[in-house]
């Protein structure tokens, strides 16, 4: 009777616990992040917040969890290292890749990083020429 009630006690406890446990991001969501973290970096492009929260979503990853400070904050942070120390090695090519991927003209998703000095709003609409007075 003894081991019964010390075994429920002990699952009582481990109850709150396993509440608070979740599953951590895959592996692709986390490069994913550091990629766009180090195309910002070397290449001095701002990023969407937006567009970038939204990609993260679709993988069940919030922003805090991938920022320096979250809980896979280190993982990113060596993969971050690793991502621009490569880009740096050919920043101009790797500039032109990450542009076409993720640029305001992207293939795989549109507007996660904008040129320096652009808002996330004047992405969607291009400046109107001056007219002539």
């Amino acid at each position: 009777m003894r081991h019964v009630v010390l075994s429920a006690a002990l699952m009582a406890a481990a109850l709150p616990a396993q509440a608070q446990i979740r599953n951590a991001p895959g592996p692709r969501a986390l490069e994913f992040a550091a990629y766009i973290f180090a195309a910002s970096n070397v290449c001095g492009y701002r990023i969407g917040s937006d567009q970038f929260e939204a990609l993260l979503a679709k993988q069940n990853v919030q922003i805090a969890d991938v920022q320096p400070r979250g809980p896979f904050g280190n993982r990113v942070q060596t993969m971050f290292t690793l991502m621009s120390n490569q880009m740096q090695q050919n920043r101009d090519q790797a500039c032109l890749a990450v542009a076409g991927e993720y640029g305001p003209e992207g293939t795989v998703a549109k507007n996660v990083l904008l040129p320096a000095g652009q808002d996330s709003g004047a992405a969607a609409k291009p400046a109107e020429p001056a007219k002539p007075q």
